[in-house]
């Protein structure tokens, strides 16, 4: 169990399953619904997690990543498999009482996010999963509610941002392994400094998406709290953009973008009941 916990990406399935969490909340779903929500979307990325070391085992053996318990052989191929498609089906499960909608836009998140797994991730299109995958994402908890409707278009764009933030950065530490193995996304292809000044440039964009969009574009209509997270993300992007000019590319730039991406998702909680279209 620990080593399929270590193969699951503990930290990025916790904060995209805390982030579902606080987007139901933000909208007030019952609690049996947010339950439902919470761990539906915790299973879907514990499938994700597992089937992506399940897939690079041989290449992270190849490369020596003591860090990846499948690459040491702490657990077989064959359990990781079991475990990832035990999740995923269970994801899928419990989201069928929250409706037809919920459920087909689930299967469309976890479908682009194992289609990203199983070989777009060594393709310039690399990014495009996440794209769909996390513009998507807001909808889970609207869809979710007693009266299912879409995110707004604004929640769109700014979970679409924030999946290519999270792609543009998330590889950055392994560019060279993965560059060893064969693993040419975009993000390799652009470069390390590339990648960051785009995510944070972007990060930006839906940071404004976000301010003006529940406001309907009038700013003075603007809470101040959204005008807090807002100038954060901005601060945080700036300074990304100023670092990855002025010094070498460094872990530094991956915990900066991550930051930002961080607050744009504060930034969206925030936004509350707006959030339904």
């Amino acid at each position: 169990m620990r080593g399929l916990w270590g193969s699951s990406h503990p930290g990025p399935t916790l904060v995209v399953t805390a982030l579902a969490f606080a987007l139901g909340l933000s909208i007030g779903l019952e609690a049996w619904r947010l339950a439902l929500l919470t761990v539906s979307v915790f299973a879907g990325q514990l499938s994700i997690g597992i089937s992506n070391d399940a897939l690079d085992a041989a290449r992270d053996r190849a490369v020596g990543r003591a860090d990846k318990p499948l690459a040491r052989g702490d657990v077989s191929l064959r359990v990781a498999w079991v475990a990832a498609s035990v999740c995923l089906t269970l994801a899928l499960v419990l989201s069928v009482p929250l409706g037809w909608r919920m459920l087909a836009a689930h299967a469309l998140t976890l479908g682009s996010a194992w289609a990203y797994n199983a070989g777009l991730k060594s393709t310039p299109l690399s990014i495009v999963p996440f794209l769909v995958s996390f513009g998507v994402f807001p909808s889970l908890a609207t869809l979710s509610a007693l009266e299912p409707a879409f995110a707004a278009g604004w929640a769109w764009i700014a979970g679409a941002v924030l999946g290519a933030a999270v792609h543009l950065t998330n590889v950055l530490p392994d560019l060279d392994d993965d560059a060893s193995t064969g693993v040419r996304g975009l993000p390799h292809r652009l470069g390390a400094r590339a990648s960051a000044v785009v995510a944070a440039l972007a990060v930006m964009g839906g940071a404004v998406a976000v301010l003006l969009g529940p406001a309907g574009g009038d700013v003075s209509a603007v809470p101040p709290i959204s005008w807090v997270f807002f100038a954060g993300v901005v601060f945080v992007a700036v300074l990304t953009v100023v670092r990855a000019a002025v010094r070498p590319p460094s872990r530094a730039l991956f915990r900066l973008v991550m930051l930002a991406a961080l607050l744009l998702a504060a930034q969206l909680v925030a936004s509350g009941g707006a959030l339904a279209a």
